[in-house]
């Protein structure tokens, strides 16, 4: 059977996640064969539908382009799924907001279990996923015909984008009562999105305020970082809760993550553990975020922050 991977878009650009699930479903492909295929939907989504289109592996992107797919609200996308579903063996979405919301719909709708947050493809029906906050690894197994999956982008290499597939009109329109668009707030940003940074700087508890994190700023811009935070920083107020990073915010794998004034709470370890390299600063030498760091530094981190930002 074919394989769908939903393609996750925003601000008409594809989202960088879908070319790491496609990598996964073409773990998947190697055991059961079958093309892969991309559904793009959404309103006035051409240029996504092309860039999809050259992701390597992809057969075939198919587009739904109708106001009602226009927010990618989860109900209609949810039901555009179901009926589009009987196509395929798998269907696979990155583990993201827009993922979650929308897939444990489709496996309601079509009575089977989800299977969440893969990190491994063992064959087409078994797959390793994380439990614990990532302490242990959990192998599971479904006999379901239809095997809906959302996959953590970090635990894959995206593939390239060399590929040449063919793109085709999606038909179905579905109604929906159920939900309707009312209004968003966009956070405008010149730095990188934090999911897929190749560069994190996070602040914790240890920065004692939400202006503090202004001492943050100056060695993001230089090294063309993101800007996460623990949860401990978003609980007290520090900062919005849109840069968390842990195992209840972002799963974040960077080549380098930097860490400030965080304890490493197991929590916080669980969602950025899998980076490339991790840098610690924390005046207290026992923190357990020391025990995961390639390298820590054991200071202040009000001195050692505006130095770091001058040698920079």
């Amino acid at each position: 059977m074919s394989i769908l991977v939903l393609a996750e878009h925003h601000d008409g650009q594809l989202a960088g996640a879908t070319a790491h699930v496609v990598a996964a479903a073409r773990a998947i492909q190697q055991d059961s064969g079958g093309d892969i295929d991309v559904l793009v939907a959404g309103e006035n989504v051409g240029a996504i539908a092309d860039a999809a289109a050259r992701l390597d592996g992809v057969s075939r992107v198919r587009v739904a382009d109708a106001a009602v797919y226009a927010h990618q609200l989860a109900e209609p996308l949810g039901e555009l799924l179901v009926a589009l579903a009987d196509d395929y063996g798998h269907v696979l979405a990155a583990a993201t907001t827009t993922g979650k919301n929308v897939m444990p719909r489709l496996a309601a709708l079509k009575d089977v279990a989800q299977l969440s947050e893969i990190i491994a493809v063992e064959s087409a029906d078994t797959f390793q996923r994380p439990i614990y906050a990532g302490n242990a690894i959990a192998t599971v197994q479904s006999d379901d015909a239809l095997k809906v999956i959302t996959v953590r982008a970090t635990a894959f290499d995206a593939v390239a984008e060399t590929g040449s597939a063919s793109v085709e009109a999606v038909d179905t329109v579905v109604d929906n009562a159920l939900s309707s668009f009312v209004g968003e707030e966009l956070a405008a940003s010149d730095r990188p999105e934090l999911g897929a940074a190749k560069v994190v700087i996070s602040g914790g508890r240890g920065m004692g305020s939400g202006d503090n994190f202004k001492l943050l700023d100056g060695i993001a811009d230089k090294l063309g970082a993101a800007i996460g935070a623990s949860r401990a920083a978003v609980d007290a107020g520090f900062v919005p809760n849109d840069m968390q990073v842990g195992q209840t915010g972002k799963i974040v794998a960077p080549e380098l993550y930097i860490a400030v004034g965080i304890s490493g709470a197991i929590q916080h370890l669980a969602g950025m553990k899998d980076s490339k390299v991790i840098v610690a600063i924390n005046k207290d030498e026992e923190a357990p975020i020391f025990q995961v760091a390639d390298y820590g530094l054991v200071a202040d981190l009000f001195e050692a922050l505006p130095e770091l930002e001058s040698k920079l």
